[in-house]
């Protein structure tokens, strides 16, 4: 563990110090591509850090929504589902 971290320390000042050599514009666009790096290794490392709970919320949720389809009541005309409550006539309106 020691070794990984005097390697990774020693790789950051040999790319600071790159760095300081360079010109302006290089040293622009080294930054630009430092950032594009950072922030595209960042929005990777988030999603696969997140991923395993949104699939378990994915697999929760529809465990829900079967649990729910299972108590509703209603009809089946071929392989049309229509819940009761479509049959029922709402309240007459008389604004319109």
């Amino acid at each position: 563990m020691d070794k990984l971290l005097a390697g990774l320390t020693l790789a950051a000042c040999v790319v600071l110090f790159a760095r300081l050599l360079m010109g302006e514009t290089r040293r622009w666009r080294f930054d630009a591509m430092a950032r594009r790096i950072w922030g595209t290794t960042r929005r990777r490392f988030l999603w696969a850090w997140r991923w395993p709970g949104k699939r378990r919320a994915a697999a929760r949720e529809a465990e829900e929504a079967i649990r729910r389809a299972s108590r509703a009541s209603g009809q089946w005309d071929g392989k049309v589902y229509r819940p009761d409550a479509f049959h029922k006539k709402p309240p007459h309106d008389k604004m319109h």
